[in-house]
């Protein structure tokens, strides 16, 4: 698909292209702890792909989270509109939300086809059917700014509370809070657990979160210091991947050891992190408009079709097609075929 002109950008979608909104941290010298065993870092960028972008029908259109569901539709979310993005059969659908979003950062589709979303601006948890009919769960907080949001197995949703320092499940209506006993909290990023466990990033606190099927949990300092882990997500292989924003890296921690290997040169501002049936690893790379992928200690960088592209979150389908959601206004993917390739 040939390049196009790029959409105009509302005020949210050009502080994010400069500067992730919700990771502004303060200023200061942040001191780097060496890890031990850390691969040495092979990195190679390979020519632009045949990628397919879907353009946003509106101007002011943002997306920001996206995820695949089982039945192959994609969903994503909108800032600055009033509905939530569906694209189906490759078509793209505007189902109305009535309410305008604003910094939708949380979404996971379930089982049987309905999306889950963060709702800002209406204080709440919502559930859009396939049919695209809208439940809303109401926050009890007087201060509601949510996180990433994920679904267990049980059917559950997760989301990050960085304004309540906590990580709270929605599940038949009831919310049931794990507040987290450190003013360092704040997280950010969450992801389940084939067993239903729950890991999470604490931004401020430079920390893993884990909250264990049976209700225990347990914080676990990142070795690498001012690190700030955001986006995290869970492998096949029990392994929790995260993004080290500051640092630049890419995480891992697995049987109690962590690891984890510089993304790029310069400061590539990721976002956004999803594990490959494959196991490989895909994440957002902003300033340099591309997608990255992980896999045997090497990253490949995939150059998108446009300079100013900005891709905040990825999602990888049933197929192995690697999406993702660009906030200079487009949804986009990279097909299988080309994100397997050596």
């Amino acid at each position: 698909m040939a390049p196009v002109a790029p959409a105009r950008h509302h005020t949210f979608a050009a502080m994010i292209r400069a500067w992730p909104l919700m990771l502004r941290i303060s200023a200061g010298v942040l001191g780097i702890a060496v890890l031990a065993g850390v691969a040495f870092l092979m990195m190679r960028a390979v020519p632009v792909q045949k990628f397919v972008e879907y353009r946003m029908s509106e101007p002011q259109d943002a997306p920001i989270a996206i995820a695949a569901g089982a039945d192959g539709s994609i969903w994503f979310t909108i800032d600055h509109a009033d509905a939530i993005g569906r694209l189906r059969d490759g078509r793209l659908e505007r189902l109305p939300t009535t309410n305008r979003n604003v910094e939708p950062l949380g979404l996971a589709v379930a089982a049987d086809g309905s999306a889950w979303y963060t709702d800002l601006a209406g204080r709440a948890i919502a559930r859009v059917s396939s049919a695209g009919e809208i439940a809303r769960f109401a926050l009890d907080t007087p201060i509601a700014r949510p996180g990433r949001l994920t679904l267990a197995p049980d059917g559950a949703a997760w989301f990050a509370e960085p304004t309540g320092y906590g990580v709270t499940r929605l599940k038949d209506g009831v919310f049931t809070r794990h507040q987290i006993d450190s003013a360092r909290g704040g997280p950010y990023g969450v992801a389940a657990t084939a067993d239903g466990g729950i890991w999470a990033t604490l931004q401020n606190g430079n920390q893993l979160l884990n909250l264990a099927a049976d209700g225990t949990s347990r914080t676990i300092d990142l070795p690498r210091r001012g690190a700030v882990p955001t986006d995290v997500a869970v492998g096949s292989d029990g392994s929790v991947w995260f993004l080290q924003f500051r640092a630049n890296r890419i995480g891992r921690f697995k049987d109690g050891q962590f690891w984890d290997v510089e993304a790029a040169r310069e400061n590539a501002g990721l976002s956004g992190i999803a594990v490959a049936p494959n196991d490989d690893v895909w994440f957002g790379m902003m300033r340099s408009a591309s997608l990255g992928r992980l896999r045997d200690g090497r990253i490949t960088a995939f150059a998108l079709p446009r300079d100013n592209a900005r891709p905040f979150s990825v999602a990888v389908d049933r197929n192995g097609n690697v999406w993702y959601a660009d906030i200079s206004g487009y949804v986009g993917m990279l097909p299988a075929r080309y994100a397997g390739a050596r």
